[in-house]
């Protein structure tokens, strides 16, 4: 099979939702952007929600794509007998899915860095970690899950367990240094204020998910019992 040809498979099996998904809500935020102050929005509600939707949106489409991966192959035999592995496949589907989210959000930036609703204090590539950094987080986590509890239900239960979580007790654990350290959507509940720190602690520890998720779907037993009844 040739690259293209393979690609282009694992773009299938990715499956259309998660590919449809980033560029919808990339539409949606543009014509936020575009007419929500024409439909009686103040300026800055119609602000916190571009920026909310970019930051909020965003990784919660990548977590429920990463956990939903592992599971489209229904049959675990035939995981093992995928060309050139099951995990490479696994890694075409996720950059696939990735980099589609990733694209249409770097054009979201753009516009509204070009529009003049961008007004957070650290723009231009810098300002790309407002969604980079929670997207890959919950990318990692729901990659992780499902290689851990082989159950796409149960992964993609636990992303938006904790996407739900992070905007609930976000005020709460607000003085709470460890839990700002982790916070997913920083920049829309506390500013500027120690971002820079807090966008790099997620993209360090999205790395051990993502390698645990990594040598799960290594053990070719665990691959081959498939999700638990």
């Amino acid at each position: 099979m040739k690259p293209v040809d393979l690609w282009r498979h694992e773009a299938r099996r990715a499956g259309l939702p998660a590919l449809l998904g980033p560029p919808v809500l990339a539409v949606l935020i543009l014509l936020l952007a575009t007419f929500g102050a024409r439909l009686g929005s103040r300026e800055e509600n119609t602000r916190w929600m571009l920026m909310g939707a970019l930051e909020m949106g965003v990784p919660l489409l990548a977590g429920v794509a990463a956990a939903t991966l592992p599971g489209r192959d229904p049959v675990a035999e035939l995981r093992l007998a995928i060309p050139h592995g099951y995990r490479p496949a696994l890694l075409r589907r996720l950059a696939v899915t990735l980099g589609c989210t990733a694209a249409c959000a770097v054009v979201v930036c753009a516009a509204l860095m070009a529009s003049g609703w961008w007004t957070f204090a650290y723009g231009g590539a810098a300002g790309q970690l407002v969604w980079l950094a929670p997207a890959l987080w919950l990318a990692a986590l729901g990659f992780f899950a499902a290689a851990a509890l082989r159950s796409t239900a149960a992964a993609t239960s636990l992303v938006a367990f904790v996407w739900t979580g992070e905007q609930l007790f976000s005020g709460a654990l607000a003085d709470n240094p460890a839990y700002r350290l982790l916070h997913l959507f920083a920049t829309t509940s506390y500013g500027s204020n120690d971002w820079p720190v807090n966008r790099l602690f997620l993209l360090a520890t999205a790395v051990p998910l993502a390698f645990g998720g990594w040598l799960l779907l290594g053990n070719t037993e665990r691959v081959l019992r498939g999700e638990p009844e």
